[in-house]
């Protein structure tokens, strides 16, 4: 990992890392991180509401470029499991000269609620960040971060603008929510991270599917009124109201539906 920071930077900056992937579930996958000793840095985790772990470096001791221009940490992660297993990487970190001032995002979570048959290439939303040096350092550029495997061939970012737009199906019956990065760097290397979390709502986009189960036949002309004929059970993939399904015999026949359930 490559990280550019500059050297007027705060201690208790944050600056979030892409996290390690584990394909295996519960006690198997990814638990924890170890950073490796260093004067400047900590490792800090926070869950994520999907429940995902992120990593984040803390700075705790001002940097100084004239007397180190640069950092080399070790960022191991730990599964559960028995063996344990660990992957490591390193983080390669850039002290840059004098930028007085990072972009600053107007909200650090925007929300917006996204319908599933929005067409290819709509606009999402705008991210904006203002950054109050000049020149070069002002000039802000627009990245994901940290943005889920799911959602990478879905969305795309402008990098001048920081318009989110579509560019794929969205399916609420597949994933119903997104939560994706964003990272405003500028000229001079400094950074900020705001979350992007987008909701998908349902919409009337699946029929009601019938699915007979069993059926009776031929039966006796002199079948008792109350005798089952067929079983049959009917479903809808949408959400709440456009879920219902509601049953009729659609011809003047002597038969009629009775639910054994809701």
């Amino acid at each position: 990992m490559d990280l550019e920071i500059n050297e007027l930077a705060q201690p208790g900056a944050r600056f979030p890392l892409e996290p390690a992937q584990d394909p295996d579930v519960g006690a198997n996958s990814l638990q924890h991180y170890q950073l490796s000793p260093n004067p400047y840095f900590v490792l800090e985790l926070k869950e994520n509401p999907d429940g995902k772990k992120q990593a984040e470096l803390v700075l705790e001791k001002p940097l100084d470029r004239e007397k180190q221009s640069s950092q080399h940490l070790i960022l191991i992660a730990v599964d559960g499991g028995d063996p344990i297993r660990t992957g490591t990487t390193q983080i390669k970190i850039s002290v840059t000269d004098a930028n007085d001032n990072p972009p600053v995002f107007s909200e650090e979570i925007y929300k917006v609620n996204l319908k599933e048959n929005l067409p290819e290439g709509s606009l999402v939303l705008q991210v904006k960040a203002i950054d109050e040096d000049e020149g070069t350092y002002s000039k802000i550029t627009y990245s994901f971060s940290n943005i889920p495997q799911s959602a990478r061939h879905l969305f795309s970012i402008d990098p001048n603008n920081g318009r989110i737009t579509s560019k794929g199906f969205l399916d609420f019956e597949e994933i119903n929510s997104y939560i994706v990065g964003v990272v405003a760097r500028d000229g001079g290397g400094l950074a900020n991270h705001c979350s992007v979390h987008i909701q998908i709502l349902d919409e009337n986009d699946n029929v009601p599917e019938v699915i007979l189960t069993s059926v009776f036949s031929p039966i006796p002309e002199d079948s008792l009124s109350g005798t089952v004929i067929a079983l049959m059970k009917a479903r809808d993939r949408d959400d709440g109201g456009n879920g219902e399904v509601t049953c009729r015999i659609q011809d003047n026949v002597p038969f009629q539906i009775t639910f054994s359930s809701n």
